[in-house]
């Protein structure tokens, strides 16, 4: 892959553009959390159509029977990240995803206003692979290079944010894989 960088629009350059139409502005513009999640539709199901689907607003609910909740819901975060390591972003990351739900950071509530939300294809229980570490390390150092306020003490998991209500990324993602190749990137802290 060639190296990550962004554009002036909050758009990752070679990323896949599958716009969703669910977001809306930052109310500050700010930009300092990033927030890890997983994701499979149906669940442990890989590399369907049904994730962009969803966060187009316009998922097949008939395509399998655990979809008819996924009918009326209003989701999307601003990245994917495939098992293959392909990189699609719904969201420009100047704008707000709306995929963190009810959530709180340090005693601030409503982190989609201050957060970039990156969701990884696949579960809590099944490893991730090598090539989206790859493609997340890659992304997470562009990011900081966008965003001074991101570092490496700013980087959690859904289950961090939202604690009792979600536990993605789940066991199965290593922070000390993804992490350890991030260490020492521009004076940034890293755990």
């Amino acid at each position: 892959m060639s190296k990550l960088t962004m554009q002036d629009d909050g758009w990752i350059s070679h990323a896949r553009r599958c716009v969703s139409p669910h977001f809306n502005p930052r109310p500050h513009g700010e930009v300092s959390l990033l927030v890890i999640h997983n994701i499979s539709l149906p669940a442990g199901q890989f590399g369907l159509p049904y994730i962009d689907q969803l966060f187009q607003g316009c998922i097949d609910v008939s395509a399998d029977d655990s979809f008819c909740e996924l009918a009326q819901l209003t989701v999307s975060a601003h990245f994917l990240i495939r098992r293959d390591g392909e990189l699609v972003q719904y969201v420009s990351c100047d704008d707000r995803a709306w995929h963190a739900g009810v959530s709180c950071y340090e005693g601030r509530e409503g982190c989609n206003d201050f957060a970039i939300g990156v969701e990884l294809e696949g579960t809590d229980d099944i490893a991730y692979t090598y090539a989206q570490y790859a493609t997340l390390q890659q992304l997470t150092l562009a990011l900081f290079d966008a965003y001074p306020l991101l570092n490496g003490e700013r980087i959690v998991g859904h289950c961090d944010i939202a604690p009792g209500r979600k536990t993605d990324p789940g066991g199965s993602f290593d922070w000390s894989r993804y992490k350890k190749n991030l260490l020492g990137y521009a004076d940034k802290t890293i755990d």
